[in-house]
């Protein structure tokens, strides 16, 4: 007897094969600005399922290891990683998955519109990554920290210009402490001390719980400076060097040693270990003691530096709801792709319709991710480019909200594609477990549900950010009426709902069902944005918008069921 061996066919171009990604494109750039960046996202794709594809899976299996001493006995505390989380870092360089929104190339080619195009690259990149798209993610931020006019300009030009380099051997990426053990999400208990050195640098000590990229060249940690009060705001942001390469505290020696190993660590830095996780296994993730480290402050360490700090999260945050809509994308293309090849009952797996169903709703679910990630950005990029004071006031809300949804979103999302493999979704070698267990991280880092829960609470309340979101609300409203008079109704009446839901928490934000509510209204606030989001794109004229419009309303406003019509529509979602 034969032994059967189950055919994988390998899913769609992720570019070519998009139809939601292509069409936002062209809304939002225009024909000729999609024209412009068709050549760099076709690259990028033939790329990912080529040799970055491959990358992945060498990064994947051979996670980084820590060297803490040298045959000798020197304590040397080099992270090893794998040629294929080196080809990462090569490609993200190579791309400007980073650098495009700081190109004056591209600057000058989209405007504000760069953080679009930007949002299509981490689309396509990120999934296969091997979770590479997390240093992306605190280059990008530092970067953009760096970019404020606040911080000294020698510092900015020494370091910026890595980041944003498009070089492989010259870009480097940045890593972000924050966490320490004791306070965890709650800054306020950070115990990080900074003193000045006279010379301009800092001195910092402590000790950073949870350091992603762990391997990168430098990193942006928080500190409390000398003589700074109690709580969170006083906190700076300080630029560390994570090698002896670039600290002047390295003695001669130490620089001699460096240029033969560029890897040494700067004076003062000591990696304890690194974490063993659930996921993002191919990612360096440590444990790091600073001892008197060498700093470089961003901005005035004597001005509350908190806020300055939250350049840098804002960034990130968005980056996440991109890597979740990514993730889920792709994951979805391969479940789509398993189907058509599975045979169960005398027929293709994809022609069942319990199966049919259920890959459309979730086909629904990944076009709302992708249009909260995408809002996100184009946001991010009106703030960036042109100082738009109402990107910046809806940026304030959306940041949150769309990182919130899009991070739950993805780990259920993830849990069917895991199920939609049968038993070959739970062997390892398979690589579908990876989908999960990654996923698990996105409604963890850079705030958990409740944290982000309760920072739209402040936003919509002390800062009147709830305003531009019912305005573009009610917006949607009269662009669904003339497509669907259901549609309209049921965004008014999530409208009203939530207009309710606001005036209510500005009363009294402090009172206890307010508080206890916070995680349900920004739900609530994030499934009705989306709803408007997609009837947007669907008003510019895309037919799946229009559908997935419709279903997500009713499932996530009305709370149906939508297996019917998700059944009907999958090859228009997917």
């Amino acid at each position: 007897m034969t032994r059967y061996v189950q055919p994988v066919p390998a899913p769609d171009d992720p570019y070519t094969g998009d139809g939601l990604l292509r069409s936002w494109l062209e809304r939002r750039l225009g024909p000729a600005g999609h024209a412009a960046a068709k050549a760099r996202l076709a690259d990028l794709a033939a790329d990912v399922v080529g040799p970055l594809r491959a990358a992945h899976a060498d990064a994947e299996a051979h996670p980084p290891t820590l060297v803490r001493y040298d045959p000798w006995g020197a304590r040397v505390d080099r992270i090893d990683t794998s040629a294929g989380w080196q080809a990462q870092r090569a490609a993200a360089a190579r791309h400007a998955v980073v650098a495009l929104p700081y190109l004056d190339s591209a600057r000058g080619t989209w405007g504000a519109a760069a953080r679009v195009v930007q949002h299509a690259l981490l689309h396509l990149y990120g999934p296969e990554s091997a979770t590479f798209s997390c240093p992306v993610a605190m280059a990008d931020g530092a970067a953009a920290l760096l970019s404020l006019p606040e911080v000294d300009a020698g510092v900015r030009d020494a370091w910026l210009p890595r980041l944003t380099s498009t070089d492989p051997g010259t870009a480097i990426v940045s890593g972000q402490w924050m966490t320490e053990s004791q306070g965890g999400s709650d800054l306020s208990r950070s115990g990080t001390t900074a003193r000045p050195a006279g010379d301009g640098s800092w001195r910092l000590t402590g000790e950073k719980w949870f350091c992603s990229a762990a391997d990168a060249t430098m990193a942006v940690a928080l500190a409390r400076p000398e003589g700074a009060g109690a709580g969170s705001r006083v906190l700076a942001p300080f630029l560390v060097p994570r090698y002896a390469a670039d600290s002047p505290l390295a003695d001669a020696d130490a620089d001699a040693d460096a240029d033969a190993a560029p890897y040494a660590p700067a004076p003062g830095v000591t990696v304890h270990r690194l974490k063993d996780k659930l996921g993002t296994r191919a990612l360096p993730t440590a444990e790091v003691g600073l001892r008197e480290a060498y700093a470089l402050p961003l901005g005035d360490p004597a001005v509350p530096g908190l806020v300055r700090a939250m350049t840098l999260v804002v960034v990130t945050r968005v980056h996440n709801a991109a890597a979740a809509a990514g993730g889920m994308r792709r994951g979805l293309a391969y479940a789509r792709a398993y189907a058509d090849a599975r045979t169960v009952a005398g027929g293709r797996l994809v022609d069942n319709p319990l199966h049919r169903a259920t890959l459309g709703a979730l086909a629904v679910d990944a076009a709302a991710a992708f249009a909260l990630a995408g809002h996100a950005f184009a946001l991010l990029g009106r703030v960036e480019v042109g100082a738009d004071p109402d990107a910046a006031a809806e940026l304030r809300v959306v940041a949150p909200l769309a990182k919130l949804a899009t991070g739950r979103l993805a780990v259920s999302s993830a849990s069917e594609y895991v199920e939609a493999f049968g038993g070959a979704g739970y062997v390892e070698d398979t690589g579908v477990p990876r989908l999960l267990r990654d996923a698990q991280v996105l409604p963890i880092w850079e705030g958990t549900t409740n944290v982000l829960a309760l920072d739209v609470l402040r936003a919509v309340t002390r800062e009147d950010a709830g305003a531009p979101l019912l305005r573009r609300l009610s917006a949607a409203v009269d662009l669904a009426r003339p497509m669907s008079p259901a549609l309209a109704d049921t965004l008014a009446a999530a409208t009203a709902d939530l207009t309710a839901a606001l005036a209510d928490a500005a009363a009294d934000p402090r009172a206890v069902d307010v508080v206890a509510g916070a995680r349900g209204l920004a739900l609530r606030a994030a499934a009705a944005l989306t709803a408007a989001l997609l009837v947007e794109h669907a008003a510019w004229g895309d037919e799946q918008a229009e559908v997935a419009a419709r279903l997500w309303a009713r499932c996530r406003l009305r709370h149906e069921d939508i297996a019917a019509d998700a059944h009907q529509h999958l090859d228009l979602l997917c």
